[in-house]
């Protein structure tokens, strides 16, 4: 069944959470992907192992939220074209997309390997997991091309209001990457580097199910051959709406890293011990997750449409909606993340020292249902660049150098040093609200004229 959602008419709540369901299953989905290496590998493998999955898996991340904001730039464009119903016009869209990630995964597949132990040595892999670390890197880059492949489908066709689609892409990659690690790291007692073949094995199965799939379906849009004739415009515009974006995600991604990295030198219990509490972050930020995606493709319709209005009202209801679940993840992960981090780890000094870094992380998740809602829409309106700015402040004013000053504070804790989080957040949020007056005002004055 066809399932694309013209978000430009009718009711906004019911709408916004047909689509935003899908798209939180599909990034639940995805933390269980990340979660399941991390969580075999725990309990069928050493400290060393937790450890090289978690800092590895940290690189790859970031470099493949990067590719993923990138092609935020094909998802705002697309969905302007439906909200225009210009339909006919994305295969072009779609067609340079694809050619120009492509192009960069070629590029990735060549560098990340090349670079494997100099991006371990960067983050401070303790030695025990050093050569772990970097063979994960090496693995997974050699694979990054798919993993690209991977994520550009759901780019495209949440540009369409189409959410369902990634979602069979997210649950068919996670059930053979379950497969894949029970087979190499349980069965074949492979560890760090069985979990890398699985991911990247199953990925591949995926790309190749969906694009079946997908030659199944109804498009709004058709690709012909004349559609791959390169397009400067269009690339142009692609990497204009995402590079801001994919540069933000860079960088807070590498503060993140450097995070890891300050932790990585307090020893492996902590090393690992962080590991497996963003492991089960992923799972607590799903919800403001999902509606960052969600809004992006909302408000990008909207404004097509020229409908500012309905855009201002989605984003009160998400926000809504999103802060009723924050409060049961701050109760869950604050009172109770000793149940939580073990899920993935059977070392008792790892699992209360995970807690110990997730009681920060879950006083922030009553910061993001805000913080994230609002980085959606200002990516559904184009104000990328903006976007980036509160990104970049967030992480290198206030969560890098406060990470850092509670490091060297005795005793060493690690809640202390996760507090780094919600500070910046709160710094972010602010900084949103102050755009979000600016842009009502511009609106306004438009309006007017």
């Amino acid at each position: 069944m066809e399932k694309q959602i013209d978000f430009t008419e009718g009711k906004i709540l019911r709408p916004l959470l047909e689509f935003a369901i899908p798209v939180l299953f599909a990034l639940f989905l995805q933390s269980l992907y990340g979660a399941v290496d991390l969580l075999i590998v725990g309990k069928f493998g050493e400290s060393a192992d937790v450890s090289g999955v978690s800092t590895g898996s940290q690189i790859m991340q970031t470099i493949t939220n990067l590719m993923t904001a990138l092609s935020l730039g094909i998802t705002v464009f697309l969905g302007q074209k439906i909200g225009e119903k210009k339909g006919e016009e994305g295969g072009n869209v779609v067609a340079n997309g694809i050619m120009l990630f492509l192009s960069l995964g070629v590029i990735l597949t060549i560098l990340i390997p090349l670079c494997s132990s100099g991006l371990a040595k960067a983050m401070n892999a303790p030695q025990e997991a050093f050569d772990l670390t970097s063979a994960y890197i090496r693995i997974c880059g050699m694979g990054i091309i798919i993993i690209i492949a991977y994520n550009l489908i759901g780019s495209i066709f949440r540009g369409l209001g189409d959410s369902i689609t990634p979602l069979v892409s997210v649950l068919i990659a996670c059930i053979c990457n379950i497969v894949g690690d029970l087979v190499l790291v349980a069965g074949f007692k492979m560890g760090t580097r069985g979990a890398a073949y699985a991911t990247v094995a199953a990925q591949l199965v995926s790309v190749i199910i969906s694009l079946i799939l997908i030659r199944k379906k109804t498009l709004p849009f058709t690709l012909s051959r004349q559609s791959f004739s390169v397009d400067r415009s269009i690339i142009g515009k692609i990497l204009f709406i995402g590079t801001p974006v994919a540069l933000q995600d860079l960088l807070v991604g590498i503060s993140f890293l450097v995070i890891l990295a300050i932790v990585n030198a307090l020893g492996l219990v902590a090393s690992a011990g962080v590991g497996v509490s963003q492991k089960v972050c992923g799972f607590i930020m799903l919800i403001p997750a999902a509606f960052a995606q969600s809004m992006s493709a909302f408000v990008s319709q909207n404004r097509g449409a020229k409908k500012y209005d309905r855009a201002f009202k989605g984003l009160k209801y998400a926000i809504g909606v999103s802060f009723i679940f924050a409060v049961v993840m701050f109760y869950m992960g604050f009172f109770h993340g000793d149940i939580l981090a073990g899920l993935f780890a059977n070392d008792k000094e790892v699992i209360m020292a995970a807690w110990d870094y997730l009681k920060a992380y879950a006083i922030d998740c009553l910061f993001t249902c805000f913080l994230f809602c609002f980085i959606g829409f200002f990516n559904g309106m184009e104000y990328t660049k903006f976007v980036m700015l509160q990104g970049i402040a967030g992480a290198f004013l206030i969560r890098i150098p406060v990470s850092y000053f509670m490091s060297k504070q005795e005793p060493v804790s690690l809640f202390k040093i996760g507090l780094a989080t919600p500070c910046s957040t709160i710094v972010q949020i602010i900084m949103c609200f102050i755009c979000m007056f600016y842009l009502q005002r511009k609106l306004g004055e438009n309006h007017e004229h």
